[in-house]
């Protein structure tokens, strides 16, 4: 079972309100309003690894099983124009049975990583509908940043998607694209830095700056003190 974090205060700081999970979806909402929270929503099919990836990228741990997942929400900290701010991902069910979950989810996006697996050529066309919601909700999907993830690509001998059809398919959707391994843990935080360095209206890092009578070592413990447990 995914560890969740529970809803409530983060540790050491209290809950802020967050305004940009009140707007409308009616119409194209703008960027949701700058907080201390960064939020990345992780959509695809069930079974391409969604779980996997945020599982390995947050705690570092790969888990063969799969647990289909209702939504799950983990939080890393990160450095946000020099300052401390919190890369908050939501793992979204495989499903197409919460699509009122799935708009929220989406309004109160920052940015959204699309997950397919290499295996399947059929949880690629499953990305389609989504991607068109997140350009009705968002408009101008390259004011958002959005990454095309084929997943498992480790998995040579299944393969089904080659490479250059998910760069082919990530050009015509005006998004960047990635292939990774959680198994392997290849391309895995290369991932979510890029998806932060595409990221227009702030200066993003998964690297926490510490002052120079710090060493790095210091730095990283701090880093790991913020994981979810």
């Amino acid at each position: 079972m995914n560890a969740r974090l529970p809803r409530g205060p983060q540790v050491g700081r209290p809950a802020t309100h967050d305004p940009g999970g009140s707007s409308s979806t009616n119409g194209r909402n703008k960027m949701p309003e700058q907080s201390n929270d960064y939020r990345v929503v992780v959509f695809g099919a069930g079974g391409v690894g969604k779980s996997s990836l945020v599982l390995r990228f947050v705690k570092g741990t790969f888990r063969e099983s799969y647990i289909p997942t209702i939504e799950d929400t983990y939080r890393q900290v990160i450095t946000c124009n020099k300052n401390i701010c919190t890369l908050q991902i939501t793992d979204t069910t495989g499903s197409h049975q919460f699509p009122a979950m799935q708009r929220l989810s989406i309004s109160k996006g920052h940015a959204f990583i699309l997950v397919y697996s290499v295996t399947s050529r059929q949880s690629l066309e499953e990305l389609r509908p989504i991607w068109e919601v997140i350009r009705e909700i968002k408009g101008n999907e390259e004011e958002f940043p959005i990454m095309l993830v084929g997943n498992k690509c480790d998995e040579s001998d299944a393969r089904e998607v080659q490479s250059s059809m998910g760069e082919n398919q990530a050009k015509a959707w005006k998004c960047n694209f990635m292939e990774t391994s959680a198994k392997t843990n290849h391309n895995v935080k290369e991932l979510f830095q890029e998806l932060l360095n595409m990221e227009k209206n702030r200066n993003m890092s998964l690297q926490l700056d510490g002052k120079k009578n710090k060493s790095q070592k210091g730095t990283r413990k701090i880093k790991e003190k913020c994981l979810l447990m």
